[in-house]
């Protein structure tokens, strides 16, 4: 299985720390928010990663670099000229990531100590097209789900507003979603050919929610408790820099 990391962002709620550095390389505890992704990636043998850049792409360059790529072979996906979002992100980097194994997909703004190895299983046994890490967490947005644990739609949990629209969302189960995702190279051709009909500039959870109708797009919901943490709010970048903080005292 290879690996790619978001690290493309601008981290705008983040500004004014952002205005000088990438929001991949904001330290959380003593290290940047891109080694804990990269750490927690090679604990379960993934040694193929590819990251991308937009924000400030040399300093992640020269800090992977400086760092002997930590050990792993990183390819980077470079967006300078043209920030893709997430979606559009994976299908830039699918030459990258080629199209024999699965990959992990990783927000580098998302910090956590969930069990990877037993979401790689879970994908790995159930065969999926995707299988994105949703649990009940307190989110205006949510995935829906049924009983198979299949993803449906999408509602807005404020508004009510409810994606595809014919959806009829009882008996559905509502998941907020992770940010960490695991991607068969069967569902490339559906994300490039999505990409050709919205253009390269797209978030990847629109994509589910129309895929999904066609494709097989599965909630994997972790069977213990797990600490999570999403940096890209000064508030959650004080959370986690206190939870490194008590691991280490």
């Amino acid at each position: 299985m290879k690996a790619m990391i978001f690290a493309a962002g601008l981290g705008t709620r983040l500004r004014p720390l952002t205005d000088s550095i990438p929001k991949a390389l904001v330290p959380v505890g003593d290290k940047p928010m891109l080694q804990h992704v990269l750490e927690h990636i090679s604990l379960v043998g993934i040694r193929e990663v590819v990251v991308n850049v937009h924000h400030f792409p040399d300093m992640i360059r020269q800090f992977l670099s400086a760092n002997g790529n930590f050990g792993l072979e990183i390819s980077v996906s470079d967006e300078r000229d043209c920030l893709l979002d997430t979606g559009g992100g994976l299908v830039k980097a699918i030459p990258l990531l080629g199209d024999s194994e699965p990959v992990l997909l990783h927000n580098a703004d998302i910090l956590t100590d969930l069990p990877l190895p037993e979401m790689i299983e879970f994908h790995e046994k159930q065969m999926p097209d995707a299988t994105l890490l949703a649990w009940d967490r307190e989110s205006s947005r949510r995935l829906l789900f049924d009983s198979r644990a299949a993803m449906k739609g999408w509602r807005n949990m404020a508004t009510g507003e409810i994606r595809p629209s014919s959806l009829d969302p009882q008996g559905l189960r509502p998941l907020a979603f992770g940010g960490i995702h695991v991607v068969s190279p069967s569902l490339f051709p559906s994300l490039e050919e999505y990409a050709r009909r919205k253009g390269p500039v797209f978030s990847i959870t629109p994509f589910y929610v129309e895929a999904c109708q066609t494709r097989d797009i599965r909630a994997f919901i972790p069977s213990e408790p797990f600490d999570w943490f999403d940096i890209g709010r000064p508030e959650s970048l004080r959370k986690a820099s206190q939870f490194i903080s008590d691991i280490y005292c």
